[in-house]
């Protein structure tokens, strides 16, 4: 969450700091703000809200430099207001930070017992004003700001500028990332490649704990112990197009329709379609015969494409699976036995929460995997084993396309275990692997579903709670349906699965309830369809999508009248929960359209938590 940039430039640098910020806000943010040094000092502009409304504060009050900071702010610390806004200023320093300093208030105390007046309520300021105190000692810019990240605790990616050190930026990272960018003649420093991606394609990854000082054409970079160090530079695709609206209305439309590429292009990382089977460079990676059991880790949406996968691992490779919220499970002390595979899933591959039960799981001798989309990101450089996905940036805070691609990584490995423990044949690998590699035209067919749909979302979108149905494989997706349906039209949804339904959800059952039935042709869509029956007994308004209508229960009554079938593509059941993915997504797209949300940034949402 929140996003960062500094540049040390050659020409005015706010509307370079706003073009950049403006890159950053699909990462959820409620406040903004920008510092310049300029002749009268270093300048602050901040804003609450949205950046055109710092747009206006800096049209107002221009800022005249070419070195500054920027921020986009999601709260932690302290209401969402310009008070609170990033930069913060006291003394000399100005500064920017991503993520939470977890001692904030025993270092505040005690600068505040020697006088120091505070102007916000945030974590963050109290890093302006230790440093500000060891500057003032007369020590060396270096060691003052070493000792300052000495005292913090948490988690921090930060930008600083100091007054008197004209041309130099400082920054670190423990926790949250960050990187350094390499111009021609100018140097940046973000939050990640993104948003230092309008001045240059060549960064250095920053590693947990390091911290740099940056000059005009320098990064003297130091790990956490105060050792100068190397951190190559890298070339790296930040291409605006693939950032872009193009013709569609919001990010989120864009990425649903972009899952037929992004689906083929992961699955064709791990399965050769000429051969019909799991690349060998894949099998040559790990070896599933010697794993006892997956302990998958994950968050949000992540968490349930690990639930889907978790079914295909146990029914195809006869493979014990755990899946666990990250954010609970190093807490609760877990059992872990020798042979267990702990496996992440991550978009951004920064989730806080997940990179710290990875790095436990480490801690207790486990071997690592990683699932993420960002390949250069802490998870991937720090797992024994990657396993990328390819679904290219992702910005709508809503995850569509990053969630089909981790799918899409999984089911893979599921064949390539299955393949590895010897519980399918060459042949049946073979078939299994074609059915996935034919998902991304069934996606595509599933897009033809868009229609049928916007019709269903206009009622909709009127209905204060929601029920979403499945069975096997497609319970974790209704769970993740209606997540989708809270995360951006703010209706509230449960998911549930189906054979749960007498078991207390039926209590809430009344004609003014939609439930949204996910019902594939399989062997369990009798007992799914049984269920509609119980759901129509008490008045509930159905929404069944499924790829056979005339096996659609007959209802009678208001029932009847109220039903509204969506018919998704025949598809192998090993992959209706990708193709099914389609029409879950659209349905919350458009009931959110239809509501007026803001799709693409809904409200107390970040992309990336990069805190706990």
């Amino acid at each position: 969450m929140c996003g960062i940039i500094g540049i040390i430039g050659n020409e005015p640098v706010a509307p370079r700091l706003l073009e950049s910020l403006r890159r950053l806000e699909y990462r959820g943010y409620d406040s903004a703000g920008i510092a310049v040094q300029t002749a009268k000092g270093t300048e602050r502009r901040r804003a609450e809200g949205k950046i055109r409304n710092l747009e206006t504060a800096i049209e107002d009050e221009p800022l005249a430099g070419q070195v500054g900071i920027g921020h986009t702010r999601w709260a932690t610390h302290g209401a969402p207001s310009v008070r609170n806004a990033h930069p913060h200023h006291f003394g000399q320093v100005t500064v920017v930070h991503n993520g939470i300093i977890e001692n904030f208030a025993e270092l505040k105390a005690g600068l505040m017992a020697q006088g120091e007046v505070y102007d916000s309520d945030t974590d963050t300021e109290v890093i302006a004003h230790l440093l500000n105190a060891e500057l003032a000692t007369g020590a060396p810019l270096r060691d003052a700001f070493k000792a300052t990240l000495d005292r913090l605790h948490g988690a921090y990616a930060l930008a600083i500028l100091i007054d008197g050190e004209d041309r130099t930026i400082l920054g670190a990272r423990r926790g949250s990332p960050l990187v350094v960018g390499w111009g021609g003649d100018e140097m940046y420093l973000g939050s990640d490649a993104l948003a230092v991606g309008p001045f240059t394609n060549r960064v250095s990854y920053l590693e947990e704990g390091d911290w740099v000082v940056l000059g005009q054409n320098s990064a003297e970079i130091h790990d956490a112990a105060g050792n100068l160090v190397n951190r190559p530079a890298v070339t790296v695709s930040a291409s605006a197009a693939l950032v872009e609206k193009g013709s569609y209305r919001h990010f989120m439309e864009k990425e649903v329709h972009e899952q037929p590429e992004s689906t083929q292009r992961t699955l064709t990382a791990y399965l050769d379609p000429v051969t019909g089977g799991v690349r060998a460079d894949i099998k040559a990676g790990v070896d599933f015969s010697t794993v006892s059991r997956l302990q998958i880790i994950a968050c949000g949406t992540a968490y349930y494409a690990g639930s889907i996968a978790r079914y295909a691992f146990e029914k195809l490779a006869g493979l014990p699976v755990d899946v666990e919220v990250a954010s609970e499970f190093r807490y609760r002390s877990p059992a872990m036995m020798p042979g267990v595979l702990a496996v992440a899933v991550s978009q951004s591959g920064e989730t806080a929460d997940t990179l710290a039960a990875l790095r436990w799981c480490q801690s207790q001798g486990l071997k690592t995997a990683a699932v993420v989309n960002v390949h250069t990101s802490t998870m991937a450089r720090e797992a024994d084993l990657l396993w990328p996905t390819h679904a290219g940036p992702e910005i709508g805070v809503a995850s569509t396309k990053a969630f089909t691609a981790q799918l899409s990584a999984l089911l893979s490995l599921a064949v390539t275990a299955a393949a590895q423990r010897g519980r399918i044949n060459a042949a049946e690998e073979g078939r299994l692997a074609q059915v996935l590699l034919g998902a991304p035209g069934l996606i595509a067919e599933a897009l033809g579903m868009d229609g049928d749909i916007v019709r269903i979302t206009n009622d909709l979108s009127k209905a204060r709670d929601v029920i979403y149905l499945g069975r096997g494989e497609t319970y974790p997706l209704a769970l993740e349906g209606a997540l989708k349906l809270k995360e951006i039209s703010y209706i509230h949804a449960e998911g549930y699965a189906a054979g749960e339904l007498k078991h207390g959800p039926i209590a809430l059952i009344d004609e003014n309830t939609p439930v949204v039935v996910i019902a594939p042709d399989d062997e369990l869509f009798e007992k799914t369809a049984s269920n509609v029956q119980e759901v129509a007994a008490r008045g509930g308004r159905v929404i069944m999508i499924t790829n056979a209508p005339q096996k659609v229960p007959t209802l009678s009554g208001d029932a009847a009248k109220s039903l509204k079938v969506i018919q998704a593509p025949d598809c192998d059941p090993f992959i209706a929960a990708l193709v099914y993915s389609v029409p879950i997504q659209l349905l919350a797209y458009h009931t959110a359209v239809h509501k007026g949300t803001d799709v693409d940034q809904p409200r107390n949402l970040a992309k990336s938590v990069t805190v706990e």
